[in-house]
């Protein structure tokens, strides 16, 4: 039988808010370059002002250990290319405070490569020494890790989890010394952590540990579900109490990790389904994934800006659920579960409870840049800083009683 971490201990915590800096890391997917109309999204529409950390996706690597632009026509300027990384780079002149990174790897990199270089001692050696020129040669300000997951996935070794620490201390005793940023995309979830990571030793050579608390319910799970709730429901059991922010991370948290690395992820976008008849609900069998948006173009999700958009001229119905601290919504057979200006906050406000080290917003392109929802550009960017900025909060929100327990909820029901 599969044994499930669970914390039990129940406090009354009084949220005070400190003068330390929180981090806004905001990843920019190079590809919504290519998006038509309004979805277009490029170096030009990113103010430097917005985050303190601005990831740039993705570079691929090989399994020789070399890390190549998977669009060297969008990245680079050689044969009249748009010279993205140069763009980027040029936006630390109107913001020196800014930190740029590169993000290697990816869902759709897989496990292979990375498990064939974290497993070999000398590719490891090989992989540190292209990725310090790399960034070099680029001027970036550090290396985000985005390798879903060790010993997870086609291609991966047993003996991931110990290789995976080994290829990241080696990377820390390299770029640490040249003043270089070390962050990592990793699982939240227990039952995928425990097998991909070595936890302490991991924090103790990262300089923020990245928690991939959305994408937690998607079209590819049995029910419908909200992209990135931040407590469990109370008909959960098993697997399902663990995908959630706060089951994430106070798993995290325990295992070792220092809370100022810990780095909690958001989406600017929603995950759909499509309903069946009489389930509009949290829990309810679906029929797919919800129809492509305008602009990302895929199935089962829907950007922000998409969804504000399409309110101009559809009419949709909202929902709050009460014990997530989410919206969703849904129109005909399509249902949305997303993250607006309000759960956001609450998010941040979360993240300052617990002295967190801040926020991940994936992706900005997908925010309502374009102000279609009426509520200025970048909404749920400025709800996330204000958020963050908050010297005090009501009294409803001060206090409050939070139980490190992810079998608890609060029992509230979503309206009708």
């Amino acid at each position: 039988m599969k044994t499930f971490f669970i914390l039990f201990a129940c406090f009354l915590t009084i949220l005070v808010f400190t003068e330390a800096e929180s981090n806004i890391f905001c990843i920019h997917g190079k590809w919504a370059h290519y998006r038509k109309g309004d979805g277009h999204f490029g170096v030009a529409q990113i103010d430097p002002f917005l985050c303190t950390h601005l990831i740039y996706t993705f570079f691929g690597i090989d399994s020789e250990a070399n890390i190549f632009s998977r669009d060297v026509w969008l990245d680079l300027e050689e044969n009249y290319g748009l010279g993205n990384i140069n763009k980027l780079i040029k936006l630390k002149e109107v913001n020196s405070e800014l930190k740029i990174l590169a993000a290697i790897g990816g869902w759709f990199e897989g496990s292979k490569a990375f498990s064939d270089i974290a497993d070999n001692a000398n590719l490891r050696k090989r992989f540190v020494k292209n990725s310090l020129h790399f960034l070099q040669r680029y001027n970036f300000d550090g290396m985000y890790l985005d390798w879903q997951h060790p010993g997870h996935r086609e291609g991966s070794r047993p003996t991931d989890r110990e290789a995976f620490t080994l290829l990241v201390r080696d990377l820390a005793h390299a770029l640490h010394p040249k003043h270089y940023i070390l962050a990592a995309l990793v699982a939240p979830e227990q039952y995928t952590a425990e097998s991909a990571y070595k936890i302490p030793r991991l924090s103790k050579y990262l300089d923020f540990v990245i928690l991939k608390t959305f994408d937690m319910h998607g079209f590819w799970g049995e029910k419908i579900g909200n992209n990135s709730p931040l407590y469990a429901k109370a008909w959960e059991e098993n697997q399902e109490l663990l995908q959630n922010i706060n089951a994430g991370v106070f798993y995290w948290l325990e295992r070792g990790t220092p809370s100022q690395q810990l780095i909690v992820g958001v989406a600017a976008y929603g995950r759909g389904f499509k309903m069946l008849a009489d389930g509009n609900v949290p829990g309810s069998p679906h029929s797919g994934p919800s129809n492509p948006g305008p602009y990302t173009n895929d199935s089962g999700i829907l950007g922000f800006n998409e969804l504000c958009e399409k309110r101009l001229t559809e009419n949709w119905q909202d929902f709050w659920d009460e014990e997530q601290k989410v919206p969703f919504s849904t129109r005909e057979d399509q249902w949305i579960g997303y993250d607006n200006e309000e759960s956001l906050r609450i998010k941040a406000r979360f993240v300052k409870s617990f002295k967190l080290g801040g926020l991940l917003l994936n992706s900005i392109e997908t925010d309502d840049f374009k102000g279609f929802c009426g509520r200025g550009i970048f909404p749920l960017l400025n709800a996330i800083i204000a958020a963050l900025n908050e010297t005090s909060v009501d009294s409803a929100q001060g206090d409050r009683k939070v139980c490190v327990n992810v079998m608890e909820t609060s029992g509230n029901h979503l309206p009708n």
